[in-house]
């Protein structure tokens, strides 16, 4: 198949979109394509806080994590009506990102271990009660100063995306950078997954086939596991004693936590605690930042394309990236310890179903906005079997690896120079971190224990590592920029080419007639009027891969 004939096949499978971004269905379609909207997105989303449970001192104290699930679950909702309403106005639902996951267990190894008896086996002391008073300000201390850095980091993200800022970045930024920041984000996190599989692997295992089978259908995957140790707990298969190997694998272990949840809880602006700051988490957090930003842009021109929408000007994509930074804020500020960024799975279950409408995405920002009040339905995943977890984050970290390796694409991998570029910074990024951690004492000293620490979280943050050192190679290393794949990646094609028809798409609501009037507005960047979009600027003619007929997205299962 030629170029044309792949450019006329694009254009026929983009015409068969059911509902554009502007289209609004019937009322009882939008609820149910609005639930489904909700339920691609639940798996990933109440997955972030079982992850860091652990490293926030979380685990045991199952009330506690049921509200910070349903603070997470909240804080989505509410970052998907920012970002449809004011942002890059394209149907792309904002959940927390694993980006952030990396520097979250940076922060939290600044602790001693026995700040957190909770996670020490065989403690000698008696451990305050699981749950308490005692228990509940050890990790609402951790959580505020991971609200804090989030807090600070985000207004970073907010001046790239308002400022212009975006463009200069991308210019220097190509798949050799991208590729290694990504996957360590993937590769750096395996350990809770084999920890919550370990109980019962065979349940582990069972959970994964089950995501391969229904592929798109993560939540009928982990139902259909769950109802599995249902039967298996009811039938007496798995042991009743805490030490049988299997036990944590029965549903009722934590049942008692539905009983506990308050069926209605707001989650209010500092309610764990005022926001605290440290340097150090600041900068972990900065490492976050970056790579998502690099991932959101690249959403953004898939999204468009699927849903049948035109490419995003560069001030619609900088404006994008602005709202998720004041959503990160606003999220922080409300409690929530993980950054928002758009959610792969939701574009890419556009075009299997062919709905790419804005209000069917905001109906279902909606339905989390309401759920993420109701405590007992946090609580519900909290009764999750450890091994289905375990199950789910091993997909959910090899996708993640696979989303960054495929970027790979559209480099020259027979260039000797690109395969140095790309192996040399994974191998720091794994050995590094490894290394400090496997020290009994910091063996970083400058003299001040804030630098410390800031050098401590950095070199202990795998994507950071991974990705700094593979900028520093791929901008100082002679090399083509076709050799880089650094052409194929930004390339625009013609067709792809904004001609003003459908431009209203991304046209800021309510205020967009005011600002056609202020002929000041064409020098702002964040601003659809701003002068900038009529050039061919870095921001619009980067991520080629989003945009190119001929590019089909990975299959995604979670």
């Amino acid at each position: 198949m030629d170029k044309t004939d792949r450019e006329a096949d694009e254009r026929n499978r983009a015409s068969t979109v059911l509902y554009g971004v502007s289209d609004i269905p019937p009322w009882h379609i939008t609820l149910l394509l609005g639930c489904q909207v909700f339920l691609t997105c639940l798996g990933g989303t109440f997955a972030y806080p079982l992850i860091i449970s652990g490293a926030l001192c979380l685990e045991g104290d199952t009330l506690g994590l049921a509200q910070v699930i349903g603070t997470v679950i909240f804080v989505s909702g509410l970052s998907t009506l920012i970002q449809t309403f004011f942002g890059i106005r394209l149907p792309i639902v904002q959940s927390c990102s694993p980006a952030f996951i990396t520097p979250v267990f940076s922060l939290m190894a600044i602790y001693k271990p026995t700040d957190c008896p909770f996670n020490i086996k065989n403690y000698n002391e008696t451990l305050p009660e699981i749950g308490g008073p005692v228990h509940r300000e050890i990790w609402q201390t951790r959580i505020i100063e991971v609200t804090g850095a989030i807090m600070i980091a985000s207004l970073f993200q907010l001046v790239i995306g308002c400022s212009g800022l975006l463009g200069v970045m991308l210019r220097f930024i190509g798949p050799l950078t991208v590729t290694p920041t990504i996957a360590m984000i993937g590769l750096s996190i395996f350990n809770p997954a084999y920890q919550k599989s370990e109980n019962q692997w065979w349940i582990a295992i069972t959970t994964v086939a089950l995501i391969v089978i229904f592929s798109q259908y993560i939540m009928l995957a982990i139902v259909t596991a769950w109802v599995i140790c249902i039967i298996l707990t009811a039938s007496g298969a798995l042991p009743d004693d805490k030490n049988g190997w299997g036990y944590k694998a029965r549903t009722d272990v934590k049942i008692a936590v539905l009983e506990k949840a308050d069926w209605f809880r707001f989650p209010y602006p500092g309610q764990w605690g005022m926001p605290t700051i440290s340097l150090a988490g600041v900068f972990g957090m900065l490492a976050g930042v970056f790579a998502t930003i690099v991932e959101s842009v690249g959403d953004y021109y898939a999204c468009a394309r699927l849903a049948n929408a035109p490419p995003p000007p560069g001030s619609a994509v900088s404006r994008g990236i602005g709202m998720e930074g004041v959503a990160c804020v606003i999220g922080a500020g409300i409690g929530s310890p993980g950054c928002t960024t758009s959610y792969s799975e939701n574009i890419g279950a556009i075009g299997i179903t062919k709905v790419g409408s804005r209000i069917v995405t905001q109906v279902g920002a909606v339905i989390m906005l309401f759920l993420g009040c109701f405590t007992k339905f946090g609580a519900l995943f909290v009764t999750l079997p450890d091994s289905i977890v375990g199950g789910l984050f091993f997909v959910m970290f090899g996708m993640v690896t696979a989303v960054g390796l495929s970027n790979l694409q559209f480099v020259n991998l027979n260039s000797s120079r690109n395969l140095f570029v790309i192996g040399v910074p994974l191998v720091f990024a794994l050995s590094v971190p490894t290394w400090l951690k496997i020290q009994s004492s910091s063996p970083i000293s400058t003299g001040s224990v804030f630098v410390d620490q800031i050098f401590t979280v950095l070199l202990s943050t795998n994507m950071f590592v991974a990705g700094l050192l593979a900028f520093f190679l791929d901008n100082t290393i002679p090399g083509s920029d076709e050799e880089r794949g650094i052409k194929a990646w930004r390339e625009t094609d013609k067709h792809d080419s904004d001609d003003g028809s459908s431009s209203h798409v991304y046209d800021i609501p309510f205020l967009q007639k005011y600002l056609d009037k202020l002929a000041c507005s064409k020098y702002v960047p964040i601003l659809p009027n701003f002068k900038g979009d009529k050039s061919d600027s870095t921001v619009t003619g980067c991520c080629k891969q989003c945009r190119s007929p001929s590019f089909k997205e990975p299959e995604v299962y979670v």
